[in-house]
């Protein structure tokens, strides 16, 4: 089979297409977390511990000193920005718990969706016994 032919298949599958929307969809959802830990949740943390704003730490490893990170990369200045990461970090764990919830949600609504399964058939004895009780019942 030649790559461009299975490539088509592939393509045309809708498993392929799902995960497309899934990727754009993905994407954008990211942006929001982004915009919730940048706007709305850092700051009240940063107030809290001193007025700290968390995109701005950074550790310089350079022997010149820095007042703030923007001056640290306009003199391109190799730093370590923990702050950024601790954002990313916080972003990720916001993302990774709305993507288990969501995934939890998806099952159970499979798992309601499924058909109960019958009920096991009856012991052996107990299908004797009403036998027998049917057997009466059609003398008396």
């Amino acid at each position: 089979m030649s790559l461009v032919k299975e490539f088509k298949e592939f393509a045309v599958k809708g498993n392929a297409v799902d995960m497309a929307v899934g990727i754009i969809v993905g994407a954008a959802f990211g942006k929001i977390v982004t915009s919730i830990v940048n706007d709305i949740i850092m700051p009240p943390i940063g107030k809290l511990l001193g007025g700290v704003n968390f995109t701005g730490l950074f550790i310089n490893l350079g022997s010149e000193t820095f007042a703030t990170l923007a001056d640290a990369k306009a003199a391109g200045a190799a730093t370590l920005n923990y702050g950024a990461f601790l954002q990313t970090v916080v972003d990720f764990v916001i993302v990774a718990f709305a993507i288990f919830m969501l995934v939890k949600g998806i099952n159970s609504l499979r798992k309601k969706e499924e058909a109960p399964a019958e009920p096991p058939a009856p012991p052996e004895d107990v299908v004797l016994l009403r036998e027998i009780r049917d057997a009466l019942q059609k003398r008396g």
